[in-house]
């Protein structure tokens, strides 16, 4: 069905050039790929590891990584990929097929329910893990791996996935040492409440393949130091060390970056970009592929289980001013979950311009006049689609109050609070929340939101559930791309368990003297390229 096969990447690289520091939104949840699901998590793991395939720089499209080349079957259940020679992880043992296998039975096989409900990318991807016997629901994904010689690992599947041969980049999807894996007890995650803690694999010995090696993470002083690969397979690294310094205030990273403490940070507001560069530093602005949302969780509140109720907070969202007010240049108001530039993208949908009128009517028509909504929005942090979530909240608020409806906000703190009450414990009534792409398949945004019960959105209608896992199935790309244009229709016209708000680029800014920052639109920056004069 697919093959791909492309030049080695490589380079001269390796000589000495200093420190590069970036400004980081937030802090990691720790450094194994598989447990995480955010973009500051992911920002350093993307530089100690590589996945099978990876992301040509600066674009969506699919390149080489540890696999050379991959090829499946004519039905998309088979899938064999030829991998690099000469590659070894950080602690010098090699990596070949069996390590490949390794970490894809790992993830297959992974025992208790609080490591599970952290592979939210794999669980999306994957559809469920290692059945128990007896138990009667339906097959995952993943069916086996082999390591047919050194260099060829063949994965077989229990159906096509839409989400390949893409997926396979994933950064959570990441290979890491098997070695390193078993001697630092990788998958000891246990959960106490609402908070989970990982093992020293996670925390302290992170063992990728990638062009920086883990060094420290002094939490203290919130600075992350990798230190150049110089065994990398492919281009070595430009600079010594790579640091990534944690400040989740903007206007702290803007201040940090005048005095000289570091050399670049990402998602400068909008706002400052024209004194960024009258400062003479770089605004890097990435193509847009995000998505921002406004969830529904229709678990607790009985009136957001009606459809007019939902439908009435999409009418009462002001959200041209939101994007003209608060949002950089090239950002735009979202009319469905994916981005325009995704096969699938449904051209005719249903429209909620706003219209607060038609917002009371509707909530007058359910007999939700006298509304309450718990509202739950995200402090500590800055994302590509929401670089001010305090402010975007309350213009969101306003808008709700001025329908009538009651907004109790709940303010929690990114990690260890705001994610694990919304993804997790499903707390909420309302919450913001939203989505980079990873790889341009229509999937990867609805499939990932929608394509099974969450607690982020509460229990829905099955048939979404169906329409998008028959969506997925379709090998053809022409038929593919059709099923997810009705099913994008009807989550937004007849279902609508969320509110899709905007889609935006956010930029990276760099001191004048840092070159090789390449923007990525899936917020893949990759940072072996950078070197500074």
């Amino acid at each position: 069905m697919t093959a791909c096969a492309a030049s080695e990447r490589g380079g001269s690289g390796g000589e000495s050039g200093g420190n590069f520091v970036f400004g980081a939104a937030g802090a990691p949840k720790n450094f194994d790929p598989i447990w995480n699901d955010d973009g500051e998590s992911f920002r350093p793991a993307r530089q100690m590891f590589d996945t099978l395939i990876t992301y040509k720089q600066g674009t969506t499209e699919l390149e080489p990584g540890l696999a050379t080349s991959w090829q499946s079957s004519p039905d998309g259940k088979t899938w064999t990929f030829t991998l690099r020679e000469g590659v070894t992880f950080h602690d010098g043992t090699p990596f070949d097929a069996a390590a490949v296998c390794f970490n894809f039975d790992r993830w297959y096989t992974m025992q208790g329910a609080a490591a599970q409900s952290q592979m939210i990318y794999y669980g999306d991807v994957f559809e469920g893990f290692a059945k128990n016997e007896g138990d009667a629901s339906g097959d995952p994904v993943y069916k086996s791996c082999t390591a047919e010689n050194p260099t060829t690992a063949v994965l077989q599947l229990n159906k096509f996935k839409g989400a390949f041969p893409a997926a396979f980049g994933l950064t959570s999807l990441s290979i890491s040492s098997p070695t390193a894996l078993q001697q630092y007890d990788a998958d000891a995650v246990t959960q106490s409440g609402d908070s989970f803690t990982y093992p020293a694999y996670a925390n302290e010995h992170p063992t990728g393949t990638g062009p920086f090696r883990f060094e420290s993470y002094d939490k203290a002083n919130g600075t992350i130091t990798l230190a150049r690969n110089d065994d990398y397979w492919g281009e070595k690294a430009k600079v010594d060390k790579l640091i990534f310094k944690v400040i989740p205030d903007e206007n702290a990273r803007k201040q940090e970056l005048a005095a000289g403490t570091i050399d670049g940070y990402d998602y400068p507001s909008p706002a400052d970009y024209g004194t960024l560069k009258e400062q003479g530093n770089q605004i890097l602005i990435r193509d847009p592929f995000s998505i921002l949302y406004v969830g529904i969780n229709t678990k607790n509140n009985p009136a957001l289980k009606d459809v007019r109720v939902r439908q009435a907070i999409a009418y009462a969202i002001d959200r041209e001013s939101l994007v003209r007010t608060k949002m950089p240049e090239g950002s735009a108001v979202a009319q469905e979950f994916v981005p325009p530039t995704v096969a699938g993208y449904a051209q005719d949908v249903t429209q909620y311009p706003y219209d607060p009128e038609k917002a009371k009517q509707l909530l007058a028509e359910a007999g939700a006049q006298n509304l309450t909504l718990n509202f739950y929005y995200p402090t500590e942090v800055t994302r590509p689609y929401m670089p001010n979530p305090a402010d975007l909240f309350s213009a969101m608020s306003a808008n709700l109050q001025a329908v009538g409806i009651t907004v109790n906000p709940v303010a929690r703190p990114w990690n260890g609070g705001y994610k694990d009450d919304v993804q997790k414990a499903g707390k909420h009534d309302l919450h913001m929340l939203g989505w980079t792409g990873d790889y341009n398949d229509a999937g990867n945004f609805v499939g990932t939101f929608f394509g099974r019960e969450k607690a982020e959105f509460g229990p829905q209608d099955p048939a979404m559930y169906d329409a998008l896992a028959k969506a997925d199935a379709i090998p053809d790309p022409a038929g593919h791309a059709a099923a997810y244009e009705q099913v994008n229709s009807d989550i937004v016209g007849k279902y609508l368990p969320a509110v899709p708000i905007l889609t935006t680029g956010p930029a990276i800014v760099v001191k004048d003297n840092v070159q090789g920052v390449v923007p990525s639109p899936l917020t893949d920056e990759r940072f072996y390229t950078v070197s500074k004069n």
